[in-house]
């Protein structure tokens, strides 16, 4: 059994930043990708980034300059720094976690609200 559980969001202002994590707790040693999407109300989901077991990472159009993600492999830990964040970067975020044969866990959400 594995669980992802997001910490982090909350309320801040436009150009403010936060730090979103996601722990990974069970059984499974290690994850080929870590990442994030994100669900604005009355939107799909949307992917915003991962990283891979070899630290390299991809990043949506929508956050590149503005988002870094990074993990921690020994503690099964990813992170999500975004800075100068903007109104429309409001949604719930979500982690997920992949293993190599394409199977992917995911998180239960935290949300995150950019408002003056």
């Amino acid at each position: 059994q594995v669980q992802l559980v997001e910490s982090g969001g909350g309320l801040v202002q436009p150009g403010g930043s936060l730090r979103l994590s996601c722990a990974a707790s069970g059984t499974i040693t290690g994850f080929y990708i870590m990442g994030w999407y994100r669900q604005a109300s009355g939107k799909e989901r949307e992917w915003v980034a991962r990283v891979f077991s070899s630290g390299s990472a991809d990043y949506a159009d929508s956050v590149k300059g503005r988002f870094t993600i990074s993990r921690d492999n020994a503690k099964k830990q990813v992170y999500l720094q975004m800075n100068s964040l903007k109104p429309e970067d409001t949604a719930i975020y979500y982690c997920y976690a992949q293993l190599s044969s394409g199977y992917n866990y995911w998180g239960q959400g935290t949300q995150v609200t950019v408002s003056s």
